[in-house]
């Protein structure tokens, strides 16, 4: 017995190991929760006697600093909370990230060992050190606020009393655990959701459970399924929303038609895409007797049958938009409203929301008008027939050549309807050259788009570019949500609404653009807001044709500030309207759907609608928005790799669209697939980056690849899982043709 009591003294009498950074990394992670002794004591994980004694005088001793205040009777916590900022975790790839906080100039770095569970877009308590000899201050994350997400997609991987997940995420640093129990019966090597429970203190993983069993990985549905799930979207609706749905009474009743301006008798007409399945928008037109034209743009009337309250509503608002993905779409509305009900389909009476405009013959605005109204489309025309008939219009017969016709057959178009898209195109274009005149900016970017054959396998890449018939459109829709977004905005008093807003662009993006384009021989005008958008304009239109266009088309887009929907009007740079609002695509778009209940609201004469109701769903509208083009950018991404796996032989000519640290992006010019040549798999040199002049350069031959550069490349491994694309360098365009 002695000889144990000796032990155990001599056991107890050991010192706590660095014991101030201990206490104080254990009030740290929640700076605004006073501890006692006790409590500490717990956390280090000690109970004896002696080590108790050395916490109490260490305590004593911190608070004669100031390190730390006794805030109740033996309770302490931090001395002030200066060094505390609240913000968002952005992870590198690579070891760590950056806590993003508004109120400070430079975002705090995080290393992996001062990350303490949180993952990538969390909200976080941070603390920030003393500033130190870098360029971000650095600082530990010691509360973790709200989790971004608790979903994950990634591969299991079974052993024999459990399993784990490995994330196919470059920002998710650890595995996720799953207990025998909580497989889901999922196969090893499937492709699974897996849910995130907890993390134990001492645990290397977290813990979590399967959700959803994607597939095969690699097998097109289930990738599909994966970049939905990745980014929170779903992929089907709920049984009860598809039911709700569907016991809609969707007839045109004469009852509504009496609350309504009945326009069935006005020559009304939809243009859309040739594969288009709804149709939010159409078109009227008529000649008055003044020799000025009425144009109505007629949308969908959504917030007729999607009413607040319902199981409906509350799932269109989460969804908050279409989802467009290579192969399908995944629609804000179930197919009984967004392909029927609501669709404006030819020869059919539809419910609408229309705003009407008697426009001179040079464009300018003479009267207006908004409300519901009831409509019949008397056509239904695709793009490319439209464009046929403005490109045609001095014939003296129209006729629509079978390969472009909906119908597979030679026709004439009515004798009417080309008239009134002919005129319309001639007003759009006058009413387009204003809006470059005002500081309007104009991208035409090229689109990419696959052929797909009956197991949407791709056969081919084809690019949609922008014509006539396109803008002729875009301009009447633009002209309805700016009067509509202006009708509001401008009554007195202030009346909620939901805006479309773009800020002006952030100089340093405007100069780094600058250094780019510069590469080229472009030069950009910064002197003031019409000379940066008319510097810009031509700049878009000097690169059309040229190697660089898409890169410099998609690097201006990037310096753009991101748009976003609010409550507060802070106008549209892009489009140089003081006003803009979102009003013609509710069948897609959510805040379309509340401008229309807004709008209707006012022109009751009701009152100002509660705005902080409105900018919370303003606020999820614009992250469902960016996580659906995320999800739309992933799944083109994964076709190009399809496409690129049955070509991996051949050899293809591209540019050079970026360079890091780590490699040389290329873009084929023929197809736009992007990949990545690393800068250690070439191998006459040693390559190193340049960063300012955008380039690799070798170390000996002093050999340069620059961006904008013309190279041949060959595909050297394709990963769909992981959605790469990685390219052998076979030379330059001058050293491979010589």
């Amino acid at each position: 017995m002695a000889k144990r009591k000796s032990k155990n003294r001599k056991r107890s009498s050991t010192k706590i190991p660095n014991i101030s950074k201990a206490i104080l990394d254990i009030l740290r992670q929640d700076h605004s929760k006073p501890l006692n002794y006790k409590q500490i004591a717990a956390k280090l994980g000690v109970d004896d006697a002696s080590s108790r004694n050395q916490i109490i005088k260490r305590l004593a001793q911190l608070a004669a600093k100031k390190q730390i205040e006794e805030v109740d009777h033996g309770k302490f916590k931090l001395s002030g909370n200066q060094n505390y900022y609240q913000g968002v975790l952005d992870m590198s790839s690579k070891n760590g990230g950056y806590v993003v906080v508004e109120e400070l100039e430079k975002d705090i770095y995080i290393p992996q060992n001062a990350l303490n569970k949180a993952f990538n877009g969390d909200t976080v308590l941070v603390y920030m050190y003393k500033q130190r000899r870098r360029k971000n201050p650095e600082g530990e994350i010691t509360k973790i606020i709200e989790r971004k997400k608790t979903s994950f997609v990634g591969v299991l991987r079974l052993q024999e009393k459990f399993g784990f997940v490995e994330i196919q995420d470059s920002k998710m640093y650890t595995d996720i655990f799953i207990p025998k129990s909580q497989t889901k019966d999922a196969e090893d090597g499937m492709m699974v959701v897996a849910e995130f429970l907890e993390w134990p203190d001492k645990a290397d993983s977290p813990v979590g459970k399967i959700t959803d069993v994607l597939g095969v990985p690699g097998e097109h549905n289930t990738e599909i399924h994966a970049i939905l799930a990745q980014n929170g979207l779903p992929h089907e609706f709920p049984a009860e929303v598809e039911e709700f749905a569907n016991q809609i009474d969707t007839s045109i009743t004469p009852e509504e038609i009496k609350k309504r301006r009945d326009l069935r008798d006005t020559l009304t007409f939809t243009i859309d895409p040739k594969d288009a399945k709804d149709f939010d928008d159409a078109l009227s037109f008529k000649i008055l007797e003044n020799g000025n034209y009425e144009i109505g743009v007629h949308i969908a009337d959504v917030s007729h049958y999607v009413k607040p309250g319902t199981i409906l509503d509350d799932e269109a608002l989460e969804r908050a938009t279409s989802v467009y993905l290579v192969d399908r779409v995944v629609p804000m509305l179930p197919e009984v409203l967004s392909n029927n009900a609501c669709s404006l389909r030819p020869h059919e009476e539809k419910y609408t929301f229309s705003a009407i405009f008697e426009l001179d013959k040079k464009a300018n605005l003479k009267k207006e008008w908004y409300g519901r109204t009831v409509t019949y489309s008397d056509a239904r025309f695709a793009y490319e027939e439209a464009q046929h008939i403005i490109e045609h219009q001095t014939d003296q017969e129209i006729k629509i050549p079978k390969e472009i016709s909906l119908t597979g057959k030679e026709y004439a178009p009515d004798k009417k309807i080309a008239e009134a898209i002919i005129i319309m195109d001639q007003l759009a274009k006058t009413m387009r050259a204003k809006r470059m005149r005002n500081g309007a900016i104009s991208f035409d970017k090229v689109e990419v788009k696959f052929q797909l054959d009956e197991n949407n396998d791709p056969t081919g890449v084809y690019f949609k570019t922008s014509k006539d018939a396109n803008k002729l459109i875009e301009e009447f829709m633009l002209l309805a949500n700016k009067k509509v977004s202006e009708f509001v905005g401008k009554k007195q008093p202030k009346k909620t609404f939901v805006y479309r807003c773009h800020d002006e662009p952030n100089e340093e993006k405007l100069a780094a653009l600058q250094n780019i384009v510069g590469q080229f021989g472009h030069k950009l005008n910064f002197k003031d807001r019409n000379s940066i958008a008319s510097s810009l304009n031509k700049l878009l239109v000097d690169v059309q044709g040229t190697k660089e266009q898409n890169m410099v088309d998609t690097l201006t887009i990037r310096t753009m500030s991101k748009a976003y929907y609010g409550t507060e009007n802070i106008g549209h740079y892009g489009l140089a309207f003081d006003y803009y609002s979102h009003f013609t695509s509710p069948i897609r778009r959510y805040p379309d759907v509340m401008a229309h209940r807004l709008l209707q609201h006012y022109l009751d004469g009701g009152k100002s609608a509660d705005e902080d109701k409105y900018e919370a769903m303003c606020a999820h509208s614009s992250e469902m928005e960016y996580l659906a083009t995320r999800a739309e950018r992933d799944s083109i991404k994964f076709m190009q790799i399809r496409f690129m796996q049955d070509h991996m032989n051949e050899e293809f000519l591209g540019v050079i669209s970026g360079v890091t640290e780590w490699g040389i992006y290329v873009e084929i010019i023929a197809n736009k697939c992007e990949g990545m040549i690393r800068l250690r798999d070439i191998e006459d040199d040693h390559y190193e980056y340049d960063a300012e002049n955008f380039a690799a350069v070798g170390r000996k031959t002093k050999k340069v690849y620059q961006l904008g550069d013309e190279v041949y490349v060959k595909v050297k491994d394709t990963d769909l899982i992981r959605r790469t694309l990685d390219f052998t360098l076979l030379g330059s365009r001058a050293e491979v043709e010589k």
